[in-house]
C-alpha cells in the first residue's frame, strides 16, 4: 500500500509539473503575440522629442498630443525637460531633441547671435506674463530704499526684466522702448534698489530673503503659485508690435523648418482643444499667440 501511494504521488506530481508547463507555455505564446501585435500597430508611428523647460507645460502638450491623435496622425510626442534654456537650444542644434518650445524671439535672436546656432521658428505659441513678485510687499511703492531685487540672468529676461520694474515706477530706463536694456540703461533708480542676476528658475524660492523678484510665469506655475499673486502686472496686448519679441515660438533646426511631421504637430497646437489648454492652465494670464486653425 504504501509502494502504490508513493507511485500515486509521483503520477499526480508529473500531471501536475505537465500541466503547469504547459500554462507557462501558453503565458509566454501570449504575451511573445501580444508584444509582436504592439510592435505592428506601432510600426508606422513617428516619434517627435519635444524640449520643454519644467513641466508647466504638460498639460498643453496633452492636449496637442489628444488632437494628433483625434486627426488620425501617427505621431507621438515625448516630452524632454530642460532646466534652462541655454541647453535646450544646444540639444536641439544637436538633434538630441527634434524641436523645442522653451523660449519667445527675443531668446532665440540672442542666443543664435551669441552661439552661431542654425536654427529656424516653426510657429507662435503663447505670449507669457513676466511679472513682479514679493512676499514682503503688496504693491511696488512700499519697497524701501537699499531694498533687494532678484531678477534673470540671462540677457533677455534681464532686459525684459528691467522694463518690468520700470513699468512699475521703481525704475527708470534710458530708452523705455528697448527689447533688451542692460543694467547700465537704468537711469533713475530713486529708491537705490539693489537688482541682482540669478537663475529665474529660483526667484520665487528667494522671497522674502529679497523684497521682489521678477520671473517668469512657467516658473511661478512649476512653483505651485498663481501669475495672479504678482503684485505688479505688466499687461499684454498680441497686437503691440513691440510685444512680438516676448511672443513663445517652437523652433527646430533649419535644415527642418519643412518637415511635415513637425508642421502636423504645429497644426495640431494650433487647435481650438490647445488654446483652450493654455487659457485653462494659466488662469488667462497667458494668451495664445495663433490663429486657431
Amino acid at each position: 500500500m504504501v509502494g502504490r501511494s508513493h507511485v500515486g504521488k509521483k503520477n499526480r506530481a508529473k500531471v501536475q509539473l505537465a500541466a503547469l508547463s504547459l500554462v507557462i507555455v501558453l503565458l509566454l505564446a501570449l504575451v511573445v503575440g501580444t508584444d509582436v501585435r504592439l510592435n505592428q500597430v506601432g510600426a508606422d508611428v513617428k516619434v517627435v522629442k519635444v524640449g520643454v523647460i519644467g513641466s508647466s507645460d504638460d498639460q498643453i502638450w496633452k492636449a496637442v498630443q489628444a488632437e494628433l491623435d483625434r486627426r488620425g496622425e501617427h505621431i507621438r510626442i515625448e516630452l524632454k525637460p530642460f532646466q534652462d534654456a541655454i541647453y535646450v537650444n544646444q540639444a536641439t542644434s544637436n538633434r538630441e531633441v527634434d524641436f523645442n518650445a522653451a523660449q519667445h524671439y527675443a531668446y532665440l535672436e540672442d542666443d543664435v547671435k551669441t552661439n552661431h546656432y542654425q536654427l529656424a521658428v516653426l510657429g507662435n505659441t503663447y505670449i507669457s506674463p513676466m511679472n513682479l513678485y514679493s512676499q514682503r510687499y503688496a504693491k511696488p511703492s512700499q519697497f524701501q530704499d537699499g531694498d533687494r531685487v532678484a531678477i534673470p540672468n540671462n540677457a533677455t529676461n534681464m532686459g525684459r526684466a528691467l522694463k518690468v520694474l520700470a513699468d512699475a515706477k521703481l525704475i527708470g530706463l534710458r530708452d523705455p522702448k528697448a527689447t533688451n536694456p542692460l543694467p547700465e540703461d537704468v537711469v533713475d533708480n530713486p529708491k537705490h534698489l539693489r537688482i541682482e542676476q540669478v537663475d529665474p528658475a529660483g526667484i520665487l524660492n528667494l522671497l522674502p530673503d529679497y523684497a521682489g523678484g521678477v520671473t517668469n510665469a512657467n516658473f511661478v506655475v512649476d512653483g505651485g503659485r498663481s501669475v495672479h499673486d504678482a503684485i505688479h502686472e505688466v499687461p499684454y496686448d498680441l497686437q503691440n508690435p513691440a510685444n512680438k519679441p516676448y511672443i513663445n515660438i517652437i523652433v527646430t533646426t533649419k535644415d527642418q523648418r519643412d518637415n511635415p511631421t513637425y508642421a502636423a504637430v504645429v497644426r495640431a497646437y494650433h487647435s481650438k482643444p490647445v488654446a483652450d489648454t493654455i487659457v485653462r492652465v494659466y488662469k488667462g494670464a497667458c494668451l495664445p499667440a495663433f490663429k486657431v486653425s
